[in-house]
């Protein structure tokens, strides 16, 4: 059956799959999107089966869709892979997009090993607040803080962190109980999702009415504690460095609630999890994360 089934449709199939839109992926195969939606109405006239269900604005895989899907990606993947290799193109390209601080205190320090575990793969970082739009933005996989917003991807929650009160040691010896924090400038990071009054809460304490320092990126209120400025609400995964070689320490771990939740979230495409690239990458930072 496969001989009677034009390739042309497969394409089109694929794209609006892996983007979850018929528009997106007229735009990738530089057709209109009535173009697009006739060649998957053939290509279900062929199959004898629905592949999507429309509404107004986006598409959805039905289950006979996602279950084509799995295959074509792949072998749309080995495609690209003989491709590149016939035409010597290198490395495959990983287009990754992170959030700031988790780039930078935690993502960046580990990339060497995932370079060793595939050389053959070329990592391209880019680190912003905004959420990737894939198709625009031409990102293969992001890692979002908060809570996932973009349309037609799909999510993996990461680890679950742990908010406490960090400070450089020579402040600490100060910090016997929760409300030793009364008399410490108190650093706070605008964007993070748990803020004081979070932990002050979950302590049974009121919030001070003034924290004293502000920052818009977590890695800047961690280097700010670190030189001793105050006490930084902060997730010990991205302070594990500082934490580590003693510039930082949890003054109360042991001693207070700390406030667990998940931060970080991992996003791709739909139908992108196949990729060899994503799932690589998938793969890697699960298990860096203690999660396979």
């Amino acid at each position: 059956m496969l001989d009677t089934i034009p390739l042309s449709t497969i394409r089109a199939f694929e794209a609006a799959a892996r983007t979850g839109s018929f528009r997106s992926a007229a735009n990738e195969l530089h057709l209109t999107p009535s173009a697009v939606s006739h060649a998957i109405r053939k290509l279900e006239s062929l199959l004898g089966a629905t592949l999507f269900r429309r509404d107004a604005r986006t598409v959805t895989l039905t289950p006979a869709g996602e279950a084509l899907m799995t295959h074509v990606s792949a072998a749309f993947e080995e495609l690209r892979r003989g491709v590149a290799l016939v035409t010597k193109r290198g490395p495959q390209i990983l287009r990754l997009h992170a959030a700031p601080s988790f780039a930078a205190k935690w993502l960046s320090p580990r990339l060497a090993r995932f370079l060793a575990l595939e050389p053959g793969i070329e990592v391209r970082l880019a680190a912003g607040t905004d959420y990737a739009r894939f198709v625009n933005d031409d990102f293969d996989v992001d890692i979002v803080y908060g809570v996932p917003r973009a349309d037609g991807a799909e999510y993996v929650p990461l680890v679950e962190e742990t908010m406490t009160p960090l400070c450089a040691p020579e402040l600490a010896s100060r910090i016997r109980t929760p409300r030793d924090l009364y008399g410490e400038v108190l650093i706070r990071s605008e964007v993070k999702r748990v803020q004081w009054h979070h932990w002050f809460t979950a302590n049974g304490l009121e919030p001070p009415a003034a924290h004293g320092m502000r920052f818009d990126r977590s890695f800047l209120a961690l280097a700010a504690a670190a030189d001793g400025v105050g006490v930084a609400m902060e997730s010990t995964l991205l302070a594990e460095r500082e934490l580590a070689d003693g510039r930082l320490v949890a003054p109360l771990r042991g001693r207070s609630e700390d406030v667990r939740y998940i931060g970080h979230y991992l996003a791709f495409p739909k139908g992108n999890r196949q990729r060899r690239v994503v799932r690589a990458f998938t793969d890697w930072i699960q298990h860096e994360l203690g999660l396979a």
